[in-house]
């Protein structure tokens, strides 16, 4: 028993101490810059590493965009996964582990295996590497990561998200990709990738490979010409998919919650049935698939699962007989458009997810239960809806807001609250480990700016001191320590710590006698929602 104990201590010592090892790449809050950052050392870093041959001989799957890349790479290794292949998926950023960035059919990495290709990596680099060519900054060396573990696994195909750009990202060392997909494109990252749509397609078009046909989903004008030129150069056949048709799952739903995500799969469906043919396992193209389905597709798509990104998470920390007095719902939203497919997937999910159906893992049995329990108190709770947000201060809050705000507000959604807070996850700083007290000052300078715009953009509710619904809740007031400093409004505040603030949310729910139900809706920041997950989960 002792000896066990003290196996899982060193375990968890050694990874923390890699993860130490991982902080020390970390040189700055920027992946590269315009001019790429000294782009060719990925090629003398795949050489120190001997993935050359592997490289050429890993039958990738390349996605770039805007926003929508992650949720096509977790559609298109579903499909592939559900066809019998061994499969690799890099996808970033993480939420919680960092192991969530490299899945072995669909499962994280393991930490023994994580450990052992982390070491050595790291190691041999740490060996080769000299003032000339230095060690590589994180995200290049969690990529170089990735194509060790999908080489020495053996994986029949390996999923890659682009992390930023396209051109001079680390994931673009790769250079004869099986198919390649660009997502959404949007106004994003643009200190680095340009002021126009032009300029980051241009970007995000970089991973075209002559021979690898591409696709992409409907773009702007701009951008589309900017992609159609750029395949052009490099006689890539580049082609436009649709969304997908949902008769076509027979029924069923997608494993990604959201209208957008119809897109995503249709650009994943491409990708997969591509692969497909051209790694030679299956004699049907594309053009000859998009009019039905296999069963492998379906399977792939229903049962595709992709944490944070349209996520309901009930807080059973309030009661776990009755979970759904508050209830969180995560995704994280970043750039204007994906604020406001949030906004409309928020709006329907709150009509949709009635109390009682919240955890879909339940057996039939047991939630029929749930709903017979449900007493008369129960149906006449008020719902009320409380916005927990906070975005990196490289974006502007004035094109992320209102987005939001209108398309809530036009579904009949309007937010009796704002809570604006400073994320728990440091950018010098990666772990794993439980989160940190607030101790001392804490620079709150970007929260209140980012509650100024609110309330610009929400002045009828503020002067109201209520929502249009007119629920007549009150939810209880802050303590002066919740808020430090500034003039407070009944419809916003800035905490000065995340805990704080899910203490404050469950702390409402109880003062109200349990005669509301708070869903909150978490955004603006992948980094926040992680941070959110580490607490309530």
């Amino acid at each position: 028993m002792v000896e066990g104990n003290e196996t899982l201590k060193d375990s968890r010592t050694a990874y923390e101490e890699a993860l130490d090892a991982l902080s020390l790449l970390i040189v700055n809050r920027r992946r590269c810059d315009k001019s790429g950052d000294r782009f060719e050392l990925m090629f003398e870093y795949v050489k120190m590493l001997d993935l050359e041959e592997s490289m050429l001989q890993m039958k990738v799957i390349h996605v770039a965009g805007t926003k929508g890349k992650g949720s096509t790479c977790t559609f298109t290794e579903s499909i592939l996964r559900n066809y019998g292949f061994h499969t690799g998926l890099f996808t970033s950023p993480h939420l919680i582990d960092i192991r969530e960035r490299f899945r072995l059919d669909g499962v994280d990495i393991s930490e023994e295996k994580f450990l052992t290709y982390f070491w050595w990596c790291y190691n041999r680099l740490k060996e080769k590497t000299s003032e000339d060519v230095p060690m590589p900054h994180l995200f290049r060396f969690l990529a170089l990561l990735a194509f060790k573990i999908f080489s020495d696994e053996q994986v029949d195909v390996a999923i890659l998200e682009v992390g930023l750009g396209g051109t001079f990202d680390a994931t673009n060392v790769v250079q004869a990709p099986v198919v390649c997909g660009i997502a959404s494109l949007g106004y994003d990252h643009m200190e680095l990738l340009g002021n126009t749509l032009g300029e980051i397609a241009s970007e995000k078009a970089g991973i075209f490979k002559h021979g690898a046909p591409a696709f992409t989903v409907f773009q702007p004008d701009e951008a589309m010409r900017v992609l159609r030129d750029k395949a052009s150069q490099l006689d890539v056949q580049l082609t436009t998919v649709s969304p997908l048709d949902p008769e076509l799952l027979h029924g069923r739903k997608l494993g990604l919650e959201g209208e957008h995500q119809y897109l995503n799969a249709g650009l994943a469906i491409a990708l997969s049935s591509t692969w497909l043919h051209r790694a030679g396992h299956s004699e049907l193209s594309y053009v000859e698939q998009n009019r039905s389905l296999p069963e492998q597709f379906i399977e792939g798509l229903t049962t595709a699962s992709f944490e944070g990104r349209a996520q309901i998470v009930p807080d059973k920390y309030i009661d776990v007989e009755s979970p759904d007095d508050l209830v969180f719902y995560l995704d994280g939203a970043h750039s204007p458009e994906s604020m406001e497919a949030c906004g409309r997937w928020f709006s329907a999910a709150i009509r949709h997810n009635q109390p009682g159906n919240l955890n879909q893992s339940e057996d039939n049995a047991t939630s029929s239960n749930k709903l017979q329990g449900y007493d008369n108190d129960e149906a006449r709770k008020k719902s009320v809806q409380v916005l927990l947000f906070n975005c990196m201060s490289v974006r502007d809050p004035q094109l992320l807001l209102p987005p939001l705000i209108k398309m809530c507000a036009n579904n009949g959604v309007n937010f009796k609250k704002a809570l604006f807070v400073p994320n728990t996850s440091v950018f010098n700083k990666v772990g794993t480990h439980g989160l940190p007290e607030t101790n001392g000052q804490v620079d709150l300078s970007w929260q209140f700016h980012l509650r100024r715009v609110w309330e610009k953009e929400n002045t009828m509710q503020c002067v109201k001191g209520n929502d249009s619904k007119g629920t007549g809740v009150v939810l209880q007031e802050e303590s002066e320590k919740s808020e430090v400093g500034g003039k407070n409004c009944e419809n916003s505040t800035v905490f000065s710590s995340l805990p704080m603030a899910i203490k404050w949310l469950r702390d409402s729910v109880l003062q109200q006698n349990r005669s509301v139900r708070l869903q909150v809706l978490v955004t603006g920041s992948l980094h926040l929602v992680g941070d959110v997950l580490k607490l309530i989960k």
